[in-house]
């Protein structure tokens, strides 16, 4: 099963925690958004095939009460857990997208804070790998993954928060977060 559409929301609206949620956790990514319909696509051709980026903030559940199917994907699923925004930044003001400051903040305070070009693959890579699994089509985002920072137990999100994952030449993704 695909993560559904009612995971995506945009800068400004709510993460809503869900009832039966322990441990909900910020993952800052950047978005690659795709602007053509492409398949096996080699790294070498990728960019062809990007129309820009954005931020995402890939909410991830980490654990729930009672649920003994749980697993890491399942935690991704829940409505609201992929913001994205502000906005979609082309290709043309982003030349390379693998030298990009990244980081994530709760409450001002900084808890990730990373450069994309340590990032284990880079963004023509990811953008390969993918469309191996599946065709790519226009207005596709493929989530690059996350640095360090993330799924420290006595570090969670909880209903009042505001989460804020800024990229450099993107800007800044606000949500505040909610206790469903």
């Amino acid at each position: 099963m695909k993560p559904p559409t009612t995971t995506i929301v945009a800068h400004e609206e709510p993460i809503i925690i869900p009832p039966n949620g322990v441990f909900t956790d910020w993952e800052a990514e950047i978005g690659i958004v795709i602007g053509k319909r492409g398949k096996f696509i080699s790294a070498d051709e990728a960019y062809d095939y990007v129309a820009g980026y954005t931020a995402v903030n890939d909410i991830s559940e980490r654990e729930l009460k009672g649920d003994e199917w749980f697993d890491w994907l399942n935690g991704k699923w829940y409505d609201t857990f992929a913001p994205v925004g502000p906005c979609l930044t082309t290709t043309d003001e982003i030349p390379d997208p693998n030298s990009l400051r990244i980081a994530c903040r709760v409450n001002g305070e900084t808890k990730q804070d990373a450069n994309t070009g340590h990032m284990i693959f880079n963004c023509a890579e990811i953008v390969e790998f993918t469309s191996t699994l599946v065709t790519l089509e226009p207005g596709d985002i493929i989530s690059t993954g996350t640095p360090a920072g993330v799924g420290h137990p006595d570090q969670k999100l909880v209903d009042g928060d505001v989460v804020e994952v800024e990229i450099e030449k993107i800007g800044v993704l606000r949500n505040p977060v909610v206790q469903g």
